[in-house]
């Protein structure tokens, strides 16, 4: 059994217990971070962690707790992030860790949004789909400082989207969004949660007024962020969820979803990944009722030396549930991407349909992008298909282009924006399409075509 190095000094019981809270809370955080502080921290030798960088992440350098950022005002930075989004239903943000919004933006019957506090079920829902939390789950369980809730009421139609948006602050912390969200019976609703550094760019954001010159800059503050997103989807309801990474530089971001869809409900959830040094989404979603469906896309593209890492699972537990996965992203110079899903078809569950593709563009002879979808089958009266492609751009289409006149960058260019026109056209929300398809064309280098 691996030792453990006891170095953890900032994420202890007693920091954990220091949060505000009633009893509930406390003796919840406290449970989780007992768990976290007792148990062996993972490594890449563990499957779950296979081809991560997990070994080289140092707990002992982050500092807990809320921290102002320098700097010009976080809020007035995401202003215009959260207005180009269009009209929404409902805001929340935090700064820093800090909340500083958590309402409806107007009366919308049906929807609530609040704080742990303001919630009768608070108990109930926190960690309600996260019910076998690990790892970095339980870190996050321990020192979310105010968890946000979505509640939808059964039958309501909220037609705008709650948009939820988490600034970094320039202060080096550790930072742990918890976001729950119900959506009764019947409901219709779409979220959209954005994670963002106001100083990274990668979402059109101008930089903090005093940043420093290019040639002079300071280097960017490392920053551990570990977002919770738990999504109840209950019988009937139809909920869409756009998450976007987009931190800092030297950034490790580990975030974890995790939905339970009922009978005849539908989960469309689509997640961008852009920042980060290391940034690991895993996605957890289960299939409990009868006819359940969910839709899983992903958008990521690296550059650099980051590394973007997804492990998906598609558990379907109910007769009749579908579920369909499209992964897609690119990597170049020294950006390596990995790909971990497993589609789980448990005993009863039969006639289920489930697909799960990934496909990456190698974009560089130091880039390297790994694949590796995986089945689990138990019945026989199923349908299943999975598959991945890994390579480079395409030489067909690059001679097609420059047999035309267009110079062999552009032509790649062209390319890489073609393979990702497809899915950002699935992005299930309007306004949140609009930005993600912005912010793939810079960072292929469209925008400048």
């Amino acid at each position: 059994m691996r030792e453990r190095p006891d170095i953890l000094t900032t994420f202890t019981p007693q920091n954990a217990a220091s949060l505000p809270g009633g009893a509930w809370l406390h003796q919840r955080r406290a449970a989780a971070a007992e768990r976290f502080a007792s148990a062996p921290l993972p490594t890449d030798k563990d499957e779950v962690w296979r081809y991560s960088r997990i070994d080289q992440l140092d707990l002992d350098r982050y500092r807990f707790g809320p921290t102002d950022g320098s700097g010009a005002t976080p809020s007035a930075l995401v202003r215009a992030l959260v207005d180009g989004l269009g009209p929404r239903a409902g805001l929340v943000m935090t700064v820093a860790g800090t909340p500083t919004t958590a309402a409806a933006v107007g009366p919308v019957p049906g929807l609530t949004v609040t704080g742990l506090a303001g919630h009768p079920e608070a108990e109930t829902l926190f960690g309600g789909t996260a019910t076998d939390p690990s790892d970095f789950v339980l870190l996050n369980e321990a020192f979310a400082p105010d968890p946000v809730i979505i509640d939808i009421a059964p039958g309501t139609v909220v037609g705008d989207p709650v948009v939820v948006v988490h600034v970094v602050g320039a202060s080096e912390s550790a930072l742990f969004p918890r976001t729950i969200v119900r959506c009764g019976a019947s409901s219709r609703a779409s979220v959209v949660e954005i994670v963002v550094d106001p100083a990274g760019g990668l979402l059109g954001l101008d930089a903090p007024s005093g940043t420093p010159a290019t040639g002079t800059a300071a280097a960017p503050p490392r920053h551990l962020v570990v977002p919770v997103t738990e999504l109840q989807v209950e019988s009937g309801a139809d909920l869409s969820v756009v998450s976007i990474q987009a931190t800092g530089p030297e950034t490790w971001y580990l975030a974890h979803q995790a939905s339970r869809i009922a009978a005849g409900a539908v989960l469309t959830s689509f997640t961008v990944a852009l920042g980060g040094s290391y940034a690991r989404v895993r996605t957890d979603s289960a299939l409990t009722g009868v006819s359940a469906a969910s839709t899983l896309r992903a958008a990521y593209f690296g550059q650099g030396d980051q590394m973007l890492d997804f492990r998906t699972l598609q558990d379907h537990q109910a007769p009749r549930t579908t579920s369909d996965l499209l992964f897609m992203g690119a990597v170049a110079e020294q950006a390596h991407s990995v790909y971990s899903g497993l589609i789980r078809i448990r005993r009863g569950a039969v006639r289920s349909d489930a697909r799960q593709t990934n496909h990456n563009l190698v974009l560089g002879e130091g880039a390297r992008a790994d694949s590796v979808p995986n089945l689990d089958i138990e019945e026989n009266d199923v349908r299943c298909a999975h598959g991945s492609t890994v390579g480079p751009v395409d030489e067909d289409q690059r001679y097609y282009l420059e047999s035309r006149g267009i110079e062999p960058e552009m032509a790649e260019t062209l390319i890489v924006a073609g393979f990702f026109e497809d899915i950002a056209d699935q992005v299930p929300v309007p306004g949140a399409r609009r930005l993600i398809s912005r912010a793939l064309a810079a960072r292929t280098g469209a925008d400048r075509g």
